[in-house]
């Protein structure tokens, strides 16, 4: 009766088997996620985790919403630290600062959701799609703000195709041509991003002389320069 009772007491089973997990992953990879290892971590019966996660691709689904929740959250709290008109660049560079800060904390959570698929699991996009997109919501809207402005300099960026086929289907089939420039950016924004902190988290990245902080910086540079135009009182300032 010791294990079922101290299951009882738990006061937040869910929530423990979420950090086992968590553990494991970090210790040995997330390819040897499993539910009776952690049942045992606990001191629980594999019963007890089953009525809380039905196999083990729902315990990876679990941990892959929470990740991106967490993300999310990161990424609108530094974009609104920087409110107000004229600040759209503060907000742009503050979220690309905080993506590379929240994957450096959180590495593990960060290749679960951006890295190397868990072998076997399939994941379920109706359930994923909403945080997917709210973690990536910070930059689309800043992206989207400076368009609004007329201050988006984005050339002749190709669109993305409206694939009925693909995982972003409802989100792009009700886009206009507008959006669809939008979104254009904000991907080739976020593969930048993603590159250099996935090859600084994975220690594939050479070291720098001033540190991968400043090599991304240097980047997050690039990229306004890139795309964003001065606002039209400073272009009309001929030195």
């Amino acid at each position: 009766m010791a294990r079922p009772f101290r299951a009882l007491q738990m006061p937040n089973l869910s929530e423990s088997i979420k950090n086992t997990a968590w553990r494991q992953i970090t210790e040995s990879g997330a390819s040897t996620l499993s539910l009776r290892s952690i049942a045992r971590e606990l001191g629980i019966t594999a019963p007890a985790i089953y009525n809380y996660f039905s196999d083990r691709d729902a315990l990876v689904t679990a941990l892959i919403i929470d990740a991106y929740a967490s993300f999310g959250d990161c990424q609108h709290a530094a974009r609104d630290a920087h409110p107000g008109p004229g600040r759209e660049i503060d907000r742009l560079r503050a979220t690309g600062i905080a993506y590379r800060k929240w994957a450096l904390n959180h590495p593990h959570r960060y290749m679960l959701i951006f890295g190397s698929p868990v072998p076997g699991y399939v994941p379920p996009m109706q359930e994923l799609l909403p945080v997917m997109m709210r973690s990536l919501g910070a930059l689309v809207g800043t992206i989207a703000e400076l368009h609004a402005l007329g201050r988006l300099d984005a050339g002749s960026v190709p669109l993305p195709l409206v694939d009925s086929g693909h995982r972003f289907f409802t989100l792009l089939e009700t886009a206009d041509e507008s959006m669809l420039v939008v979104y254009a950016v904000s991907i080739l924004v976020w593969s930048r991003v993603h590159g250099l902190v996935s090859l600084e988290i994975t220690g594939q990245l050479p070291q720098f002389v001033q540190g991968g902080a400043a090599l991304y910086r240097f980047e997050l540079e690039s990229i306004c320069r890139q795309f964003i135009r001065a606002p039209e009182d400073e272009e009309k300032i001929i030195p």
